[in-house]
């Protein structure tokens, strides 16, 4: 059985609280930081704006206090939240130029790579992808041709493929290439990518950082205040894709029980994973915690505190007893995202339809906070309806 990686106590994750405080501070004293629903501020009497806010498009008060905890988390010069985990991940693409070579991963967020498809190659971007969670892949493919900007996203949906981000962060420097990681499935309590090497890092706040499936939001993070970041701060404002102010507060809500909601999810998503590799009906188990997974090595050195609360499941039956399982579930919920305190189940293939690189036998697990016998009962009794 897989030793269970515990917690830290040093983390910055169990001094939520402290950092939480520490930003909050205000002139009321209030504990809860204040929301503020203004558009605009006032100009003073000689026209000035020594609040140093015009419109709240570009900035908001609201914002600095879940951006400064996620920099805090991330361990990066500076943050800014977005309306969307797509908003954020776009703007990356979208503050390069085009006829800019970029290089994705196989196995990502199906959305993002459909836009990289459509939208990412309609602007003029070149996009390649390899598998980036092959040893020396990236190397290869820089050293073939020169790229902008690579994009890596680990674990990567659904197949929870690890890719190297300390190596490949060598890699890109050598090659003169910007470093980019989504890591929404390992959240800052988990990888930090930019202390690995990454220039940014990207998060669907959606996901875990809210963790309540009622907040749409997005994050970027950069490891120094360059002109890249500076043009994407541009962009933010110059786009307007930006959270409102109550989206903003729920956010910063969210992540005041991150560090309980992620330990719980990792915990129950590796004993799961076990229990599961032991099912008559179930041909793989894919989650970065089992020493038989083939990124495994690579996730223990990297990922601190626990391997995420994602798992996909492969069924023998394929693709017609996957898409029954789902639909047998009773406290497993059908709905598509992740991250949540609830736990979901979907069948990706479904979702992602033709051309996909997921195998339609498999099942995508959200591991949430509820009791972990439960889950694993519920998963039993819809194998065996």
């Amino acid at each position: 059985m897989t030793q269970k990686k515990q917690f830290a106590p040093q983390s910055l994750l169990a001094q939520g609280s402290p950092c939480l405080q520490q930003h909050h501070t205000n002139d009321k004293q209030s504990l809860i930081p204040p929301v503020y629903n203004s558009t605009t501020y006032l100009r003073d009497e000689d026209n000035q704006y020594r609040s140093g806010r015009v419109y709240s498009r570009a900035d908001n008060p609201t914002y600095k206090a879940p951006e400064t905890l996620i920099a805090t988390l991330e361990e990066a010069a500076d943050a800014r939240i977005f309306s969307s985990g797509m908003a954020a991940a776009t703007a990356v693409f979208l503050a390069l130029k085009p006829g800019d070579h970029v290089i994705a991963p196989t196995i990502m967020y199906w959305a993002l790579r459909n836009w990289l498809r459509t939208f990412g190659q309609d602007f003029g971007l070149h996009v390649r992808f390899i598998d980036t969670h092959v040893e020396g892949a990236v190397e290869a493919a820089l050293t073939e041709q020169p790229a902008r900007l690579v994009w890596l996203e680990t674990p990567g949906n659904p197949l929870w493929t690890v890719s190297d981000i300390a190596a490949i962060a060598q890699s890109c420097k050598k090659h003169d290439a910007l470093l980019a990681v989504d890591s929404t499935v390992a959240t800052p309590l988990l990888t930090r990518p930019l202390s690995l090497g990454a220039n940014l890092v990207m998060h669907s706040a959606t996901k875990y950082l809210n963790g309540h499936s009622d907040v749409i939001s997005g994050a970027l993070a950069s490891a120094e205040d360059s002109a890249f970041w500076q043009r994407i701060v541009a962009l933010r404002a110059q786009n307007g894709c930006v959270p409102g102010p109550d989206d903003a507060a729920q956010l910063l809500r969210g992540m005041r029980t991150l560090h309980l909601r992620v330990r719980e999810s990792c915990e129950s998503a590796l004993w799961l994973a076990e229990q599961l590799q032991e099912n008559p009906h179930v041909a793989e188990v894919l989650y970065p915690g089992l020493p038989s997974f083939t990124g495994h090595e690579v996730a223990k050195r990297q990922m601190h505190n626990g391997f995420g609360g994602m798992l996909s499941i492969r069924l023998k039956g394929g693709a017609e007893q996957a898409i029954k399982t789902a639909a047998r579930t009773r406290l497993w919920k059908r709905a598509t995202s992740l991250g949540g305190v609830e736990s979901l189940i979907e069948h990706r293939a479904s979702i992602e339809g033709e051309g996909t690189p997921v195998p339609d036998d498999l099942l995508r697990l959200s591991v949430g906070i509820e009791y972990r016998e439960d889950l694993l009962r519920d998963l039993e009794q819809a194998f065996r309806s």
